[in-house]
């Protein structure tokens, strides 16, 4: 799991930097992110004000798009 989870950082961090092209894994990585904060946030009141950067919330936007469309 966290070989996982640092893939997902990893995929998200990369296109958000212009190293590889923001892609189905790159929308899949920030889905499984976004689902583990939530998680996070519902186990402790700590994460509460947790958020991802605007980079990163752009991207969840666009996730939520493509799954729309």
């Amino acid at each position: 799991m966290f070989t996982s989870q640092c893939d997902c950082l990893k995929t998200v961090k990369e296109s958000i930097g212009g190293a590889r092209p923001i892609d189905e894994d790159t929308l899949s990585s920030v889905a499984v992110l976004a689902e583990r904060l939530e998680i996070l946030k519902k186990t402790s009141s700590l994460f509460a004000g947790v958020a991802f950067s605007d980079d990163v919330q752009g991207l969840a936007d666009c996730e939520m798009i493509s799954a729309i469309s």
